[in-house]
C-alpha cells in the first residue's frame, strides 16, 4: 500500500494534571489528528496511554469546539452568545481592563490552574502580563498545596524516590491513591514488583479499583491518615524496628517526635481511624521489617483540615527505618522539585516594578466574588480572566461561586476549548488551542524527565494559544517591553535556560534530569538543617506545631447528627478534574453522576440501588443516582466527580456540598472533609 505523503507523526507531551506526564506520538493525516499513542521510546510512557488521553483526537476535533470569539447576549449563565472577531474581542477586553486598572489594577484577578501543566501555556506569557498590569496574585492551591508544603517542611522540597525503582521494592504502601485510574504507569511498576514477590497495601477510605488488586486494603476514615502514621511510628519504636544510625545522622527532632508517637498506641489509632488494631500492628510489622519498603502517596489524603500534618507524618516514616538508604525505598508524592525551572526568566516578576499586589486564594473565590471593597480585603473584584480552569464546576461551595460569577457588574473573560459551566457565565469567550495545536514544555510530578510538545496540527477554527492572547492584550494595553514579543519556542527555551539540553528535546522529545539513584541515602536533605526535619523550626516560627500531629477534620465523623455521613469526592475514572466530561465516548462509559453508598447506610434510609437520592448539608443539596457498593465503607459515601454542572441532575454537581475552609498547611481546600445526609429524592 502506498504511503500517504500527507501522513506524518509529531512528538508531544500529555498536558493534563497527572503524575505520568506521558510522551505522545500524534499521527496527522491531511492536516487532521487521527491518532494519539504513547511514545515507546520514552521509558516512563513505554507506549501506553490511559483511556482518556487515547481519545484526544476526539476532544481536539470535537463538534462542540469553540471556533470563534464569542460575546454574551443573554443573562449570565444562560449560555447565549454571538460570534465576534478577534480584534473586536481584544479591543473590548483591553478597554475594560484599562478602565478598571486606572482605579486599581488589583480589582482584576487571573484565575487559572492545571487545564494544561505546560510551563508556557499555563503561566508563561500570562504571568508577564498580570505582573506588568499589577493585577491581584492568585494563590494556586486547589489541588496539591497542603502536601507540597508538608514535603518542603519535612524533606526540604517536593522530592522523593525515582518512580522507576518502585519495581524493585519488596513492600509498597499505596496511600491515598487510586493508581489504576490516576497513575497508570506507576501501577505497571507496582505490578512488576508484585510479580516479583512484593506485598502491596492500599490505604484509602474507598475500596478503589487499585485496592481490589492489592494484597490488603486499609479502609480508614477520611482525615485520619496522621493518626495511622503516628501509630505506625509507635509500633516501630516499641518493637525497635528503627535504623538508629540513620536517625542519629540524618534527622532533626527525633526525641520530640518519639515522645509524640508514644502517645499513639495502635488501639487509639484504631478507634480514630475506624480500622482493626490487628491491621495497624500488621502494617507496622511489615513496614518495620521489610527492606526496601516504598510509599506512593497521592493527593487525596491531604484534602482535609489536617492534610499537611498527615503528609508530614507519613514523610517521616522512611527516615525512621532507613528506607532512604535503598534506591527502591523511601517515598514519592511529588518529584516536581527536581526540575530547575527558571521562573524569573519565564514569569518576569521584575515587571511588578516593586508593587506587591494582594493575593486571592482560588479556593475561596465563592466568598471573594461576593465581598465589597474594604481596607482588609482591598478593592471589590471587578474583572476575572479565566484560563486553564473551570471554577464554576471545580471550586468548592459552588452555590456561592455561581452567585459570584452571575454578578452583572463583574467583567469575565474565559479562554476555553468548550462551553463549560464557567464559559456560560463569561462576557467574552476566546477559543483556545489544545495541546495538539501549540508549543509547550513540561515538567512532571511523577517522574524526572522534561518533555517538549510540538504542535501537530494548525489551530482548529480561529483558536489561539493562551500566549498569543496575552501578547495581543499586552500590545493593546500599551505594554511595550521586549519580553512581550517572545514567541512560544523562545519561551520554551527560556524555561530551563542552559540547564536542560534544548537540542535533545527537539531531537527526541524528552530529556532525563541527572537525579541520584537514591537521593537521600546519605542524608543531604535540602532543608535548612540538611536533615529530614521531624521538627520544623520554620513552622514553629509561624506559631504552628513544629511536629506532625493528627488534627481532626473541620467536620469530624459523628460530630453532627443532622449530617451523619462523611463524603469524599474522588474523580470518576474516565474524567480528569472537569476535563473530558464532554467527550461522549468517555461520558458513555461513566453513565451518569453517582453516589456510592454502603448497603449498611442505604438500608435504614430505604435506598435501593439505582434510586435517585438527594445528598445535602447546610451549604446545598445535590441529586444523583445511588449505587449500593462495597467500594463505600460504612459511614462514608463517595460522590464521584467532577461532572459539569449542566450535565448533572438539576444543573448541579458534588461541589454544591464542599466547603471553602482551608487546610492546616498550604492554604489548600478540604474537599474530602465534608459531612452530609442522604435521602431518597
Amino acid at each position: 500500500m502506498a504511503h500517504n505523503p500527507n501522513e506524518f507523526t509529531v512528538r508531544g507531551a500529555c498536558p493534563h494534571d497527572c503524575p505520568d506526564t506521558c510522551a505522545l506520538l500524534t499521527t496527522v493525516v491531511d492536516g487532521k489528528a487521527v491518532r494519539v499513542a504513547g511514545n515507546p521510546a520514552h521509558r516512563h510512557t513505554d507506549g501506553a496511554l490511559c483511556t482518556k488521553v487515547s481519545r484526544y483526537p476526539e476532544r481536539t476535533h470535537h463538534p462542540e469546539r469553540i471556533l470563534t470569539p464569542l460575546r454574551r447576549t443573554g443573562p449570565k449563565g444562560s449560555g447565549r452568545f454571538e460570534p465576534i472577531g478577534w480584534d473586536e474581542a481584544l479591543d473590548e477586553i483591553a478597554a475594560r481592563l484599562k478602565e478598571i486598572a486606572a482605579r486599581d489594577p488589583q480589582a482584576i484577578v487571573p484565575y487559572s490552574y492545571a487545564g494544561t501543566m505546560g510551563q508556557v501555556q499555563s503561566e508563561g506569557m500570562a504571568a508577564r502580563f498580570f505582573n506588568r498590569l499589577g493585577a491581584s496574585f492568585l494563590d494556586r492551591t486547589i489541588c496539591a498545596a497542603a502536601g507540597g508544603e508538608a514535603l518542603v517542611q519535612t524533606l526540604g522540597g517536593k522530592l522523593g524516590m525515582k518512580v522507576e525503582h518502585f519495581a524493585e521494592a519488596k513492600l509498597i504502601l499505596i496511600w491515598g491513591s487510586n493508581s489504576i485510574a490516576s497513575n497508570l504507569h506507576f501501577w505497571r511498576l507496582a505490578q512488576q514488583a508484585k510479580r516479583d514477590g512484593a506485598r502491596l497495601v492500599c490505604i484509602d477510605p474507598r475500596k478503589s479499583e487499585t485496592a481490589d488488586k492489592c494484597h490488603e486494603h486499609i479502609a480508614l476514615r477520611p482525615g485520619t491518615d496522621a493518626a495511622l502514621a503516628l501509630a505506625l511510628m509507635h509500633e516501630l519504636i516499641v518493637n525497635d524496628w528503627l535504623d538508629h544510625d540513620y536517625i542519629a545522622r540524618h534527622t532533626l527532632g527525633w526525641d520530640a517526635l518519639r515522645e509524640r508517637a508514644l502517645q499513639w498506641p495502635a488501639e487509639r489509632a484504631a478507634e480514630v481511624c475506624g480500622v482493626p488494631v490487628e491491621q495497624i500492628e500488621r502494617l507496622a510489622r511489615e513496614y518495620g521489617t521489610t527492606q526496601p519498603a516504598a510509599i506512593r502517596l497521592n493527593y487525596g489524603m491531604q484534602r482535609v483540615r489536617g492534610g499537611g500534618n498527615a503528609v508530614r507524618a507519613v514523610a517521616c516514616l522512611p527516615a525512621l527505618t532507613g528506607a532512604w538508604r535503598h534506591r527502591a525505598g523511601g517515598l514519592l508524592l511529588s518529584a516536581s522539585g527536581h526540575f530547575p525551572v527558571d521562573r524569573a526568566a519565564l514569569h518576569r516578576p521584575d515587571l511588578l516594578a516593586g508593587r506587591t499586589p494582594r493575593t486571592i486564594n482560588m479556593v475561596t473565590i465563592g466568598d471573594d466574588l461576593l465581598r465589597e471593597s474594604s481596607p482588609a480585603f482591598g478593592p471589590k473584584i471587578e474583572a476575572l480572566i479565566v484560563y486553564n480552569s473551570n471554577p464554576v464546576a471545580v471550586a468548592p461551595e459552588s452555590p456561592k461561586v455561581v452567585q459570584g460569577f452571575s454578578r452583572e457588574d463583574l467583567f469575565t473573560v474565559v479562554l476555553e476549548h468548550f462551553m463549560t459551566d464557567t464559559a456560560d457565565h463569561a462576557d467574552i469567550v476566546l477559543p483556545a488551542t489544545t495541546q495538539l495545536e501549540h508549543w509547550d514544555i513540561h515538567t512532571s510530578y511523577g517522574h524526572t524527565d522534561v518533555l517538549l510538545n510540538r504542535p501537530a496540527i494548525a489551530p482548529v477554527g480561529q483558536a489561539r494559544p493562551n500566549t498569543e492572547v496575552f501578547r495581543q492584550l499586552a500590545r493593546r494595553m500599551g505594554f511595550h517591553e521586549p519580553c512581550f514579543a517572545d514567541d512560544d519556542e523562545t519561551l520554551c527555551r527560556q524555561t530551563f535556560g542552559d540547564r536542560v539540553d534544548f537540542q535533545q528535546l527537539l531531537d527526541q522529545g524528552f530529556a532525563t534530569l541527572p537525579v541520584p539513584e537514591a537521593p537521600f541515602a546519605e542524608g543531604g536533605f535540602p532543608t535548612p538543617s540538611g536533615q529530614c526535619e521531624f521538627f520544623s523550626a520554620r513552622l514553629a516560627a509561624q506559631g504552628l506545631d513544629g511536629l506532625p500531629d493528627h488534627l481532626p477534620n473541620h467536620e469530624p465523623a459523628g460530630s453532627d447528627p443532622r449530617h451523619p455521613l462523611a463524603m469524599i469526592s474522588p474523580p470518576a475514572r474516565n474524567f480528569l478534574n472537569s476535563s473530558f466530561v464532554n467527550v461522549k465516548s468517555l461520558r458513555d462509559i461513566e453513565g451518569e453522576p453517582l453516589l456510592e453508598i454502603s448497603a449498611g447506610d442505604a438500608a435504614p434510609r430505604g435506598i435501593a440501588d439505582g434510586d435517585v437520592v438527594r445528598v445535602f448539608n447546610d451549604r446545598g443539596s445535590y441529586r444523583c443516582k445511588a449505587r449500593i457498593s462495597p467500594r463505600a465503607r460504612q459511614g462514608v459515601v463517595n460522590g464521584l466527580g467532577i461532572w459539569w454542572r449542566k450535565l448533572g441532575m438539576d444543573g448541579s454537581n458534588v461541589n454544591e456540598l464542599t466547603s471553602q475552609k482551608l487546610t492546616d498547611l498550604g492554604r489548600a481546600p478540604v474537599f474530602y472533609d465534608c459531612l452530609v445526609e442522604v435521602e431518597k429524592g
